[in-house]
């Protein structure tokens, strides 16, 4: 959609909300990709739909644990948690909220087509005690079970197999299911309808169980997906919405001296790095046959050595980055300011590339979003410039989210070279070590076979296939260790292997950069998720 046509629909839904000045219309560079809370493990999409859906637990503006669909909670033996479940709750289309509901959630969550499966790694069941009482019993003494759990919305059992939904919509489908333009959460927010690419309009739940302590003051949230930095920028600058996010740096400062409009900047705890095919015997996407380069350190370090940090922050980002040696940055459990990057020296990325058989260079494909985090496509062009500098020729793929999540979860990990970010949803370092780094490949080529794509595993998005069974037993003993000196030292021993194998390449934490309206208060958490239950317009 042209700029011009965007303004001019946002220029009319102002001019029809004038009259009730407690709407929020805020925009973001994506758009939420479907609104069944299991299809996409993505910040933006799960953090929308937070709104809507509600977990056992949730966060806080501090990122703190509360209670929520779950009023209290405790371990009744080592491999057992209780919780007791919320009495008279309702979802949205006046279903009851019990622990069929939740037991069901469970199982929907690890089905076929799920991309949280992970929330329940290491139940082994989940048991139904009475109608307000549920038991996760685990493998293993597990002592951060339900850290991640404010992003897994618990869904209607009813409602999902009314519709045909007792499954999830597979982000890598074609295939629409009833959830993909519908919800039916118990939150303090209703959708009301969405068109995707277009708008999602919500409406405050008159019988949200919370109302008591509702902070908000909205009558109406309208969400309007803008993925041209210089439309959204205007589109706040002239009023038309209410909050835009991300500003993008070199437009920090315009809109901080605009009258009538500030920014929110603050640290974020996501990582964006860079993933390499470590698994397959060919890449994909590459003019070299027979082999693949990535397998040998070598040519990773080359990588790593070949990009210059700190110009991406000075010029990309214009200072709003933190360059990073790990794949957790500072609020992270087990972040440690002892790890180093390894320094920018193209003559030594050359050398390297000549030792491991690669002194003439070679072509390799990577993909990347161009509407997903803070300049991504800019980063993704940088880095290939860097790297044709030490004689790797990179081919850009930079596509929508909507396209690029698709392509690079699908079984086969269709992908040779890519950049993504990952925010721990526990805010602890087991989360990527078990995500990012675990050993989960099987088959011929180490390719994932179709159900075990879905299944609860370690290392579902580890789509380099980077694999140390070292790695994989601390991140198993890192899972139940209940004492924490001890727990930090196998952290800290798991994140020294990874590094010192060049798992990935980590680039840097983004800084949050939010753009709101005067009069408008809300709470900007580090972990990039906008909680409109915060939301207040004079």
């Amino acid at each position: 959609m042209r700029t011009t046509t965007i303004l001019a629909a946002l220029a009319l839904a102002f001019a029809a909300a004038t009259a009730n000045a407690k709407e929020l219309r805020f925009a973001f560079q994506g758009d939420a990709d479907s609104m069944d809370p299991y299809t996409l493990n993505e910040t933006f999409t799960l953090g929308f739909l937070g709104n809507i859906y509600e977990g056992l637990i949730r966060r806080g503006p501090d990122l703190a644990i509360e209670p929520a669909l779950a009023e209290r909670w405790e371990i009744v033996a080592p491999d057992r948690w209780r919780f007791h479940l919320r009495r008279g709750v309702k979802f949205h289309e006046g279903e009851d909220f019990s622990a069929d509901d939740v037991l069901f959630s469970a199982d929907r969550v690890r089905a076929k087509g799920s991309d949280l499966t992970t929330r329940l790694a290491g139940v082994k069941q989940v048991v139904k005690i009475d109608d307000y009482t549920v038991e996760f019993v685990t493998e293993t003494p597990n002592p951060i079970l339900h850290v991640e759990w404010g992003s897994w919305g618990i869904m209607s059992k009813s409602w999902s197999e009314k519709h045909n939904a007792a499954t999830p919509e597979a982000m890598a489908d074609d295939q629409e299911k009833y959830t993909t333009r519908h919800a039916n959460g118990t939150g303090p927010f209703r959708l009301v309808s969405r068109e995707a690419g277009i708008r999602a309009v919500a409406v405050p739940n008159p019988g949200w169980w919370d109302t008591a302590n509702r902070e908000h003051n909205l009558t109406r949230v309208t969400f309007t997906p803008i993925a041209s930095d210089a439309t959204r920028v205007a589109a706040l600058l002239s009023g038309q919405i209410d909050m835009a996010y991300p500003i993008p740096v070199q437009d920090i400062r315009r809109v901080d001296r605009n009258a009538g409009t500030r920014m929110l900047v603050g640290p974020e705890l996501r990582t964006i790095f860079l993933g390499m095919d470590q698994f397959r015997d060919e890449l994909l996407y590459s003019d070299v046959k027979g082999r693949n380069p990535f397998k040998d350190k070598r040519v990773r370090e080359a990588v790593y050595r070949a990009i210059d940090i700190e110009a991406i922050r000075r010029k990309v980002m214009r200072g709003l980055s933190n360059p990073s040696a790990m794949m957790v940055g500072p609020g992270i459990n087990g972040f440690s300011a002892d790890f180093e990057r390894l320094a920018h020296d193209p003559a030594r990325a050359k050398a390297l590339l000549a030792e491991a058989g690669y002194g003439e260079g070679f072509e390799v494909g990577m993909d990347c979003p161009n509407d997903r985090y803070v300049n991504d496509e800019a980063i993704c062009q940088a880095v290939v410039s860097m790297l044709a500098k030490v004689g790797i020729t990179v081919k850009l793929n930079a596509q929508p989210k909507a396209k690029y999540f698709p392509k690079i979860l699908a079984p086969r990990l269709e992908t040779s070279f890519y950049l993504l970010g990952w925010t721990p949803g526990s805010f602890d370092s087991w989360n990527p070590l078990y995500n990012l780094h675990g050993c989960a490949r099987v088959g011929a080529g180490a390719i994932w076979a179709e159900a075990d794509r879905n299944r609860i595993s370690n290392g579902k998005f580890n789509l380099g296939g980077y694999c140390n069974p070292r790695v994989d037993a601390l991140a198993a003993r890192i899972l139940s260790e209940t004492d924490k000196t001890a727990r930090d030292r196998l952290i800290a021993e798991a994140w020294s292997m990874t590094i010192a194998d060049i798992a990935h390449v980590p680039l840097h934490q983004q800084a949050l950069a939010w753009g709101v309206r005067d009069g408008v208060t809300l709470a900007q958490r580090p972990d990039n998720q906008f909680a409109w239950r915060h939301v207040r317009i004079e």
